[in-house]
């Protein structure tokens, strides 16, 4: 199995910055993409941004030009660098990755718990 551990969400005035992270661990071969989603009350989940273990990036197009998704191979974890927050950035944020947990072209995909996001205006 795979655990996934998300840290640094919290309450920020709009205008402000936050840091996520999400370390993966456990039955890990090597790690292929890796991003994260969120889900506001009464909405689906959707793409906050994507990372793939090439280097290419995808995200969402509300997101575009505030967030930043970075990664640390060789600790299997995520960051997503969050500036100029808006309230409409309230809501809970969920790390995901995409493995291979051995030689077998096999993929899983694996989802944290979430940690809350909340943006005061």
């Amino acid at each position: 199995q795979v655990q996934l551990v998300e840290s640094g969400g919290g309450l920020v005035q709009a205008g402000g910055s936050l840091r996520l992270s999400c370390v993966a661990s456990g039955s890990i071969f090597s790690v292929n993409a890796m991003g994260w989603y969120r889900q506001a009350p009464g909405k689906q989940r959707e793409l906050v941004a994507a990372l793939t273990s090439g280097g290419s990036t995808n995200y969402g197009d509300s997101v575009k030009g505030r967030f930043t998704i970075s990664r640390d191979n060789a600790k299997n974890t995520v960051y997503l660098q969050m500036n100029s927050l808006k309230p409409e950035d309230t809501a809970v944020y969920y790390c995901n990755v995409v493995v291979r947990r051995s030689w077998s072209a096999r993929e899983y995909d694996y989802w944290g718990q979430g940690t809350q996001v909340t943006v005061s205006s």
